[in-house]
């Protein structure tokens, strides 16, 4: 097997390899006959088939397999030999003709990444105290997250949840998914199209309103994107919020501190917003080291560990929201997460480096710690 490399702008790299035309017709014929006890032809005992007539068979079909095997075997081999990492797969080209085999790799390699520590280094780290009234915030949103709904005969105003049925229509005509009946909506939760909430203000059980409000240029409906619309509303009810009081027992039962009442819900509050307060500032210090050896350690990023990088975040985003399948790359998305990218693969290669370099391990004592500190936020934290 004959191997030349030549560099290509950047990272890039080709590579012609030649397969000797004995070794191809070697095992060209190999494969031939080992197929000679499966085939079955007519006018041909089972396994009696000549290798004249194999061969004329089947002679191409296999010749393409064999190609195709020898290229991804040989290609492994020869990056071994030059001593090369290949970044992303290679995009391999046959050359045609001849009893031989040869074709070119072309691909990226790893850059030569040095991991250096500015010796100047220096991060700020942000200091935080949890006071009274951090606490006080807390327990009110917890209250709010078990708010109960009382109806009320007044003019609806925010914060409260309004019962209503609308029909909406564009240019006259009602569209899918416009219509509801008995929704309930909280006014300032900002769940409905901009303007809309705002429109029901003051009203009260029994008005009627039409409700004008535009669709945004990027609303998942291409029909309606950008486009005016007029909601029919008609107001059923309109009920005020009823936070449970501090002392409620089963607000206090709903938070695990029925025994110790509200002290002890302040006790475990603190300690949450301790623990989450930590982890937050803990992430920061970290992300201002990391920036700072980055930017001291400029690293040149194979476009095909970018790309990848791409395609895994737009993967976890469509996850995120839901969706099954493969997020397909648009110039879009690619302008939009190619900067996070970037500095995913550097950090990845240079954080990488360090580990070798220092010989970081982790420990198993501060692992363990580190997952009953993420364990403590669960009800059965074992």
């Amino acid at each position: 097997m004959q191997v030349s490399v030549t560099s290509n702008e950047g990272l890039e790299r080709s590579m012609t390899v030649k397969v000797p035309a004995d070794q191809v017709k070697q095992e060209i014929q190999q494969r031939l006959k080992s197929m000679a006890g499966r085939v079955r032809l007519d006018g041909f005992r089972p396994g009696k088939v000549p290798f004249k007539v194999l061969e004329k068979r089947y002679g191409t079909q296999v010749r393409q397999e064999v190609e195709s095997d020898l290229m991804q075997r040989s290609f492994y081999e020869a990056i071994q030999k030059e001593n090369l990492r290949p970044a992303g797969t290679p995009k391999l080209e046959l050359a045609a003709g001849g009893e031989k085999l040869e074709f070119t790799a072309t691909f990226e390699v790893y850059p030569e990444v040095k991991a250096e520590i500015p010796a100047d280094l220096v991060v700020e780290k942000t200091v935080v105290d949890i006071t009274d009234s951090d606490i006080d915030s807390m327990i009110e949103k917890l209250r709010k997250q078990r708010v109960s709904w009382e109806k009320v005969e007044r003019a609806a105003q925010n914060e409260d949840q309004v019962t209503i049925d609308f029909l909406g229509k564009v240019d006259g005509v009602a569209f899918d998914g416009g219509e509801a009946k008995d929704h309930q909506l909280v006014l300032g939760a900002g769940r409905f199209i901009a303007g809309f909430e705002d429109q029901l203000l003051t009203k009260k059980a029994g008005d009627s309103v039409e409700v004008n409000v535009t669709f945004p240029e990027d609303y998942q409906s291409e029909d309606l994107a950008g486009k005016p619309a007029v909601f029919e509303v008609t107001v059923h009810a309109v009920s005020a919020p009823k936070l449970p009081a501090i002392d409620d027992e089963e607000f206090l039962e709903a938070l695990g501190a029925k025994e110790g009442g509200i002290d002890a819900v302040r006790k475990d509050v603190r300690e949450s917003m301790g623990r989450e307060l930590a982890q937050k500032l803990e992430g920061q210090t970290k992300e201002q080291v990391l920036d700072r050896v980055l930017n001291a350690n400029p690293i040149e990023l194979p476009s095909a560990l970018v790309d990848s990088e791409i395609q895994q975040m737009a993967n976890q985003a469509r996850q995120s929201m839901g969706m099954q399948g493969e997020q397909p790359v648009t110039d879009q998305v690619r302008e939009a997460l190619g900067e996070r990218a970037r500095r995913r693969v550097g950090l990845g290669l240079l954080v990488g480096e360090l580990i070798s370099q220092q010989g970081f391990k982790a420990d198993a004592d501060k692992v363990r710690a580190r997952i009953e500190d993420m364990a403590s936020s669960y009800e059965d934290s074992a």
